[in-house]
């Protein structure tokens, strides 16, 4: 018998590659939901504002925000729950209930926020009201996830987000000087003004979020409970190969992230920013950067965007309230359940995202609210790192899976740079 070697040589990358596809799952879906309304909104206004000047936030937040989710994962995979579940167990009912404030207070005001960017992106290219289109799309992701569920959603919608790799092509299309833009991304640039440290706190919170923690830790447990794995007693503990493959999905899930977020940053800075438009007031004026990609179908490509990566985004932020407000309670939660099997669990979800929709009746200008909503992040973010780090050195939680040397700094990295920028902005203020 003889075998064709080209034959061999050919299928082997391909069972590796699908191999590693099947095994991206939770870091995948966290880093593609970080890039949501909330994340365009702050990348474009940073880019219009001050040029290129904010490309080294891509690099410099990417190793950070690894360590915080992998710190997550490693959580629900070794403890077998989420991070508010290990909390309730573990630690005070105080220091739960002011982790879940916290996420309450940020994932309200991002709902809202994502809800609205939605909104105004879908006025922009149909001309109607925006208040029209709040309910709309509050109402379409509450039936899917009631009659269906998360992964409906994905299936569905993940494929509006490639729009947002139009950011990548109209980057090179428009001509960036390179040397400069080099420069910018390797040799971080801080000046010490309000508005540029605003910018960095909501970068940073806009990358490094609340939500993001309780989710990738639940979704965890999620993933082990579809496995069959049913009771606490059946996931605790994780196997090497478990934890290695946790590293390689959170890492790669940040890195889909960050690219993103490289390259609105650039092509904001290049098109917008090199032209005079240093500020971005509405949607059509965030649009703009695609021209030379679209034409006139700029507002078309960026609603497209905007609108698909919060039919993901949205979901989750209301997704890790509801999680974390039911870990706390005791509750049964998921959603791979039924409604009527996790009653509580959903009408924490509806509620989360009924109150968003609710503040959108403000009527307040949406793009600046999905950059405070960045900014909000920023400041609530590092109290809840400060909680994760201790416990993921906590061995009554991780056995002989605490952190280890480069988690603890890079996660103590995190809590300095977020808490020192949300400080002297505050500073800043108060002049």
């Amino acid at each position: 018998m003889t075998v064709d070697v080209r034959t061999v040589r050919v299928r082997q990358p391909v069972g590796m590659a699908r191999r590693f596809i099947r095994g991206l799952g939770p870091g995948l879906i966290a880093g593609a939901a970080d890039d949501d309304p909330s994340g365009i909104s702050t990348y474009s206004t940073a880019g219009a504002a001050f040029g290129s000047a904010t490309l080294w936030t891509a690099l410099f937040s990417f190793p950070l925000m690894c360590a915080v989710q992998l710190m997550c994962a490693r959580i629900g995979l070794v403890s077998g729950r989420g991070l508010a579940s290990v909390l309730r167990r573990y630690y005070s009912r105080r220091l739960l209930w002011f982790a879940c404030a916290i996420l309450l207070v940020a994932n309200t005001v991002n709902i809202a926020a994502d809800l609205g960017g939605m909104a105004a992106a879908t006025s922009l290219v149909t001309g109607a009201d925006s208040l029209w289109y709040e309910p709309l799309y509050t109402g379409l992701i509450l039936v899917l996830l009631l009659f269906g569920s998360y992964r409906l959603i994905v299936r569905i919608f993940k494929w509006l987000t490639l729009v947002l790799f139009a950011y990548v092509i109209t980057a090179f299309l428009a001509h960036p000087e390179w040397r400069q833009v080099a420069h910018d991304t390797f040799i971080p640039h801080v000046t010490w003004t309000a508005d540029y440290v605003m910018a960095l706190v909501a970068i940073l919170g806009t990358t490094i979020s609340p939500y993001l923690f309780f989710w990738q830790a639940a979704q965890e447990v999620e993933e082990e409970r579809a496995e069959g794995r049913r009771s606490v007693k059946a996931r605790r503990g994780a196997t090497d190969a478990e934890l290695r493959a946790a590293r390689t999905d959170v890492t790669t899930g940040m890195l889909f992230s960050n690219l993103v977020m490289y390259f609105i940053i650039l092509t904001t800075a290049t098109t917008l920013h090199r032209h005079g438009l240093t500020s971005i007031e509405t949607a059509r004026d965030a649009a703009q950067a695609l021209r030379p990609l679209a034409g006139n179908g700029a507002s078309l490509l960026f609603a497209l965007g905007l609108i698909g990566t919060g039919l993901l985004g949205v979901p989750v932020l209301a997704g890790s309230v509801a999680y974390a407000i039911a870990e706390a309670g005791g509750w049964r939660r998921g959603m791979s359940e039924k409604p009527y099997r996790a009653k509580r669990f959903y009408i924490v979800l509806a509620v989360a995202m009924l109150a968003g929709m609710a503040m959108d009746r403000a009527n307040l200008d949406a793009i600046r609210m999905l950059y405070w909503s960045a900014v909000l992040n920023g400041v609530l973010a590092p109290p809840l790192v400060v909680i994760i780090l201790v416990v993921c050195n906590d061995r009554r939680v991780m056995d002989g899976h605490v952190n280890g040397r480069w988690l603890n700094l890079l996660g103590g990295v995190t809590v300095i740079v977020m808490s020192g920028a949300a400080l002297f902005m505050g500073a800043a203020w108060a002049r």
